[in-house]
């Protein structure tokens, strides 16, 4: 069952330029008397000039070739809305992490950089799991691990069996070339340029969708955590994003795992939303047939 709450409002309400009020459903769960979570959505209207789009890790390649095959599945369906956002007056940042070099000197990479310096509440170090906000852990939530049934090239157990990537390079250069970066763009993996682009602008809503949610998508400096111990509205789009486990950890299909990883973020971290929000089309679903 899923309950819905309705905040009051008028739907769409003009503004001056591309400013125009966009519904938004959050989806989070809440303890019912029997101790059961349940999803309760709620109703909101946010302002495009005081929202951002962070695309974490869409990386052209990856150490596990069934991930990288996952995000370029993905990909177009998140290159829409991300269309679909700017038309309505959304920041969009791109943060393939750890490769900023190949942006070195475009004027999306400018824009990070010249953005004026804003003092944050905290540190922008990883955010890991916190035992006393979100309790004890699923199993695999922290872990990753190649998910392929062969291991890729790079990637060897310990001795606990989990794999760990023991490989001399990595193979991603960039941000997939499908996610266009249109020129009002901006791109960063600093927390704190970040985080000044979006106190500039007066941003306080902002969306996570990528890769991956057990792992970065929580913890890097501009995470999901991050965002919401720095105060941010914060939110995840949950049908663009895929989680990093090995296989058989979880004992349960690649995507009922994402879906107990969303669920966790759901009870403990912040709200969730879909890509519906942005081009009121269906939310993305992976091909489950597909050899993933």
């Amino acid at each position: 069952m899923v309950l819905f709450f309705h905040l009051c409002g008028t739907g769409w309400t003009a503004a001056p330029g591309k400013s125009k009020l966009f519904p938004v459903v959050l989806q989070k769960r809440v303890e019912d008397e029997s101790g059961k979570f349940r999803p309760v959505k709620e109703a909101v209207y946010w302002k495009p000039e005081q929202t951002a789009i962070i695309v974490c890790d869409m990386w052209d390649d990856h150490t596990c070739k069934q991930a990288a095959k996952r995000v370029a599945e993905m990909a177009p369906a998140m290159n829409e809305t991300l269309k679909a956002a700017r038309e309505k007056g959304v920041f969009i940042i791109h943060a393939p992490s750890g490769r900023m070099n190949f942006y070195a000197g475009t004027p999306q990479r400018q824009r990070a950089i010249e953005a004026p310096f804003a003092e944050a509440p905290l540190d922008f170090k990883w955010k890991y799991w916190n035992d006393e906000k979100e309790g004890a852990p699923l199993p695999f939530v922290r872990a990753g691990g190649c998910g392929c049934k062969v291991n890729c090239k790079g990637w060897e157990p310990d001795e606990t069996g989990l794999r760990h990537w023991k490989g001399e390079k990595i193979p991603w250069t960039r941000q997939i070339n499908t996610i266009e970066i249109a020129d009002e763009d901006a791109i960063s993996d600093n927390g704190q340029e970040i985080f000044n682009l979006l106190e500039v602008r007066g941003i306080d809503k902002v969306v996570l969708m990528g890769v991956h949610t057990n792992l970065c998508v929580c913890g890097r400096p501009f995470g999901l955590r991050q965002m919401v111990y720095q105060g941010k509205n914060v939110v995840l789009c949950r049908d663009l994003t895929d989680s990093l486990f090995q296989q058989n950890d979880p004992p349960i299909s690649h995507f009922r795992g994402t879906d107990l990883v969303v669920e966790h973020i759901e009870k403990k971290i912040c709200p969730t939303i879909t890509s519906t929000t942005f081009t009121g089309k269906p939310a993305f679903r992976f091909d489950e047939n597909a050899t993933h």
